[in-house]
């Protein structure tokens, strides 16, 4: 058992999931692996009608079947916190505030896990910034999942490689435990923020990759550009690492770029396709059926000192298409005079 600060978590601790979307299914999906009983708070009516009389989630990952002896499901969202000790948080980061803003009882003595890659744009902080802040959480209280995590694989048992951030490793060693199976390997790792920032950036350079794709340019230019988004990830990241570039770059943070940018699962990189080829970029959000979180990480660009704007190109680019209505075809010319 871990104690820290008052919490306490072990093996038999509650687990629930606050989400319905693709990623919040796939961790149901698992999560039933290991426990007896998850809950699972699901605020859409269609899906949860679904899940009680199909034991299916009707729009997301559809063709998985759950065992619903091992699931509490519930719209009642503060029930479902009440009844768990960990709280996996599955929700679009543009709609997590939506989605507990109903919430009324207390979780700053539960563990809380973010599965979100995202940001919460009015208040323009990272989600696990935003929590610590908002329901006065221990960084002890907090961890955070990442790596290349595409929901259709993790959902169909595909082998995949997460790892989880927590200041105390000893707790994400226990959610750890709730999520291994023989298809999940675990990795533990103390800094959040570095892996935080690195997955909110890679939505952005996956949008821009899909755009390349869009607008037809070939694998030897995207293979440049996905380069350089490396080489902006370490300027922002860790600025001084910036010249040593052949350090070693582990899955949670060179595999989630690489799989976000050319896996045909990647909703940022759908969204960067439509709009290179040749769609509004409001039409294309209004085609996509997944939120895709670089359209709004892209944001952060502007809340970067000059300097770093400097080196950021792609991500300066990024914004100006999604946000300042950049002609795209113009703005990808220019930016294969920074590439290198």
């Amino acid at each position: 058992m871990v104690m820290e600060n008052n919490i306490h978590i072990s093996r038999e601790s509650r687990c629930a999931v606050i989400g319905h979307g693709s990623w919040a299914t796939a961790l149901v999906k698992v999560l039933t692996m290991n426990e007896l009983s998850v809950g699972w708070y699901v605020r859409n009516a269609e899906v949860l009608e679904s899940l009680r009389n199909e034991g299916r989630n009707c729009r997301y990952l559809s063709e998985i079947e759950f065992d619903m002896n091992r699931i509490r499901l519930s719209d009642d969202l503060n029930a479902t916190v009440s009844n768990a000790d960990i709280l996996f948080l599955v929700t679009p980061a543009a709609y997590l505030k939506c989605y507990l803003s109903d919430l009324n009882v207390s979780i700053k003595e539960k563990m809380v896990v973010s599965a979100i890659k995202g940001i919460i744009l009015d208040e323009k902080q990272f989600v696990t910034e935003y929590l610590k802040q908002r329901y006065s959480l221990s960084d002890s209280h907090l961890c955070f999942i990442c790596g290349p995590t595409h929901a259709e694989e993790v959902g169909h048992g595909q082998l995949t490689y997460l790892t989880l951030a927590c200041r105390n490793v000893g707790n994400a060693r226990v959610v750890g435990e709730k999520l291994k199976t023989p298809f999940i390997k675990i990795n533990c790792q103390k800094d959040i923020s570095y892996l935080e920032r690195s997955s909110v950036l890679k939505n952005i350079y996956a949008v821009m990759a899909g755009i390349a794709m869009g607008l037809g340019y070939g694998d030897n230019f995207i293979s440049v550009l996905v380069s350089n988004c490396i080489k902006e990830m370490y300027y922002l990241l860790d600025p001084q690492s910036v010249n040593d570039l052949t350090k070693f770059c582990p899955s949670n943070f060179f595999g989630d770029l690489l799989v976000s940018c050319y896996s045909s699962h990647s909703r940022n990189r759908q969204l960067g396709m439509l709009i290179g080829r040749g769609n509004t970029v409001k039409t294309a959000l209004n085609e996509m059926t997944m939120v895709a979180e670089g359209y709004f990480a892209s944001k952060l660009v502007a809340t970067l000192s000059e300097e770093q704007r400097k080196q950021m190109p792609v991500a300066v680019t990024a914004y100006g298409i999604l946000h300042e209505n950049r002609p795209v075809r113009k703005a990808m010319k220019d930016l294969e005079a920074w590439l290198r």
